[in-house]
């Protein structure tokens, strides 16, 4: 099977709807049959990697910390809307610091969310085979 690059959009924010988790487990499963995966949060997706999350309030489970296993599964690419982020009062540094260790570069840790404009991301989008949107 050839490899077709695949960019997930998540736009929802983590909890309240099924979007954000179904994003993650089919962005999973697509990496697991080596497919170029990338990912885009936008709008309220913005807020599913945001450090900190705590769910005890709202009695569900918190799946934050599984975004830190995406560099385990070749998944470094996640862009995150600089206008997204700016609307709700947000910065980078309210992210968390997801990394994955490059096999080029002696297994160093980069990080794989990258701020970009929405112009920027049109262009990133513009060049994938396949956008599925959450």
């Amino acid at each position: 099977m050839a490899t077709k690059k695949f960019m997930y959009l998540n736009r929802k924010a983590s909890y309240g709807t099924v979007y954000a988790i179904e994003s993650l487990e089919v962005v999973l499963i697509a990496a697991a049959f080596e497919q170029d995966v990338s990912l885009a949060f936008i709008d309220d997706g913005v807020y599913q990697i945001i450090e900190g999350q705590n769910t005890d309030s709202i009695g569900m489970k918190n799946f934050s910390k599984t975004y830190h296993a995406l560099g385990d599964y070749d998944i470094n690419k996640l862009y995150v809307s600089a206008e997204s982020l700016e609307e709700r009062g947000l910065t980078e540094d309210d992210l968390m610091p997801l990394v994955y260790e490059d096999e080029d570069d002696d297994w160093a840790e980069k990080p794989s969310v990258k701020v970009v404009s929405n112009a920027e991301l049109s262009k990133i989008m513009s060049d994938q085979d396949v956008c599925l949107s959450f």
